[in-house]
């Protein structure tokens, strides 16, 4: 069987409605509730603040579309954020910090695929337990401390403009056309559609679906080291437990954006839209002054609900 026979995944127009009409009952909901919701201003901070959760909710498009989980990733890009303020700090090298990050996060995506594809464990136990070790090696590296000092340079990234643009926003497009273009445009991205889907038509393909497996979980863990990047310049320091949590805020978004847990059906833009969700949820709670403890709440009843939609669009299939 060639690889010919293999599709990629297209995008599901009965996704659009779902997601959408969320989006937009959140916006008028926060826009009546506080009158600069819909300002220029803070419609780009959402967009900006955004960018982090995209960074991580691309990748887990494709690791969810294997009908596998990452709940390590926002360990890791705390560890990841952590080594990177760690050596440019000490260097005052961008590019050595960028490369530890990266490091950081393709080692534990390469952890995370093998212990799913050779050792057969399942994604969930696999990467809670990778979870539980980032976490662990974040206390030490930072002996539970903030790093500070971090260059000017690095804050940059986060705070500087191209042609009147912020820097996050462009960064964010440039991953997701690479990203729309990687799962629709490339022999790769219809591998990815298959191991979810199809993984007996990978075999007889003659692709070696194991490896293709572990690439997976390495890009996610490689995004993690780029959004380390962000999270470090946005919060001008390294924090031992700044990113904890921001995986299941990347299920949600991808969740609500149709993509299925199982079947290996997908949809970028729909990511896209998920996160954007996600975003507004945060602002507009942050601007009507909810305590984070009932922020989490609510991201939570956003992951349920984006769970039974899931549920509702696997029953209709």
């Amino acid at each position: 069987m060639s690889d010919q026979t293999l599709s990629s995944p297209a995008p599901r127009l009965p996704a659009v409605p779902g997601v959408a009409v969320a989006l937009g009952l959140l916006a008028a909901l926060f826009s009546v509730a506080s009158p600069g919701f819909l300002s220029a201003g803070n419609l780009s901070n959402i967009l900006v603040q955004s960018v982090i959760l995209l960074l991580l909710a691309l990748p887990m498009t494709l690791i969810i579309m294997t009908e596998g989980l990452d709940l390590s990733m926002g360990a890791v890009l705390t560890l990841a954020s952590l080594v990177l303020a760690l050596i440019v700090v000490s260097t005052k090298s961008l590019a050595l910090g960028l490369a530890g990050a990266l490091g950081v996060g393709l080692a534990f995506g390469l952890v995370n695929g093998w212990l799913v594809s050779v050792l057969s464990i399942p994604p969930f136990v696999a990467t809670l337990g990778t979870l539980g070790a980032a976490q662990g090696l974040a206390l030490i590296v930072s002996d539970g401390q903030s790093v500070v000092g971090i260059p000017r340079f690095v804050r940059q990234v986060y705070s500087g403009e191209v042609a009147g643009l912020p820097m996050p926003i462009l960064i964010g497009a440039g991953f997701y056309a690479l990203f729309h273009v990687l799962l629709y445009h490339t022999r790769f991205g219809t591998y990815v559609c298959a191991l979810g889907g199809n993984r007996d038509a990978l075999t007889l393909a003659g692709v070696k679906w194991r490896r293709l497996l572990v690439a997976v979980y390495m890009l996610g863990g490689a995004m993690a080291g780029v959004a380390a990047l962000l999270m470090t310049a946005r919060m001008n320091a390294g924090h031992p437990t700044a990113a904890i949590g921001m995986e299941f805020d990347a299920i949600a978004a991808v969740a609500l954006g149709g993509t299925s847990f199982e079947k290996g059906k997908g949809w970028i833009f729909g990511t896209l839209l998920g996160v954007i969700t996600v975003g507004v949820l945060r602002n507009g709670l942050n601007l009507m002054a909810v305590p984070s403890s009932v922020q989490v709440a609510c991201i939570g009843a956003l992951v349920i609900f984006a769970l039974f939609l899931d549920g509702m669009r696997s029953h209709k299939s």
